[in-house]
């Protein structure tokens, strides 16, 4: 018995697979996946030049084309988000501690962090941190924050950096 086969799937193109025309953002389409030259290959396919699956179809779905995301935020790079957790650090400010943290947080998903341990000061925990290049030892009280909290942070922090860019 076999298990499971995982595809991976392109984003929605930009153009239709059958006429070549611009797809509108907003318009329906039919979506395919078949199998080409021994690759799994998505198409799209506007309604009126739809004629149904191709031959090697292993899927078909409905889609929606998505309007561009022109204020999509890029992902800021681990290695400046490093050197602004390193100048946070530097400066001591209380008022900062809570960006610190989320920035600690994020190099610690981006692996350019690792969590070595924690360190308990009466109620108060700290994270111990070192660099993946061998910074630090970094130490970062955690601040318990919510979820909307760190979003609110990650918004603030995105700005605040594309500003001094």
């Amino acid at each position: 018995m076999n298990g499971p086969v995982d595809y991976h799937v392109k984003p929605i193109g930009k153009v239709c697979a059958a006429t070549g025309e611009p797809l509108t953002p907003g318009s329906s389409v039919y979506s395919v996946l078949v199998e080409q030259d021994g690759e799994s290959v998505r198409l799209d396919y506007q309604p009126s030049a739809w004629e149904g699956s191709p031959p090697g179809t292993i899927g078909q779905w409905r889609a929606i084309v998505p309007f561009p995301e022109e204020n999509k935020p890029k992902p800021l790079d681990a290695h400046t988000l490093l050197e602004h957790f390193q100048q946070l650090l530097e400066d001591a400010n209380p008022a900062q501690e809570k960006l610190c943290y989320v920035i600690s947080l994020l190099l610690l998903q981006k692996r350019r962090l690792s969590l070595d341990g924690t360190r308990l000061d009466g109620d108060i925990a700290y994270l111990q941190l070192s660099g993946s290049r061998g910074e630090g030892p970094f130490e970062v009280r955690d601040q318990q924050l919510t979820a909307d909290e760190i979003n609110s942070l990650q918004t603030h922090l995105v700005a605040e950096i594309k500003t001094a860019a």
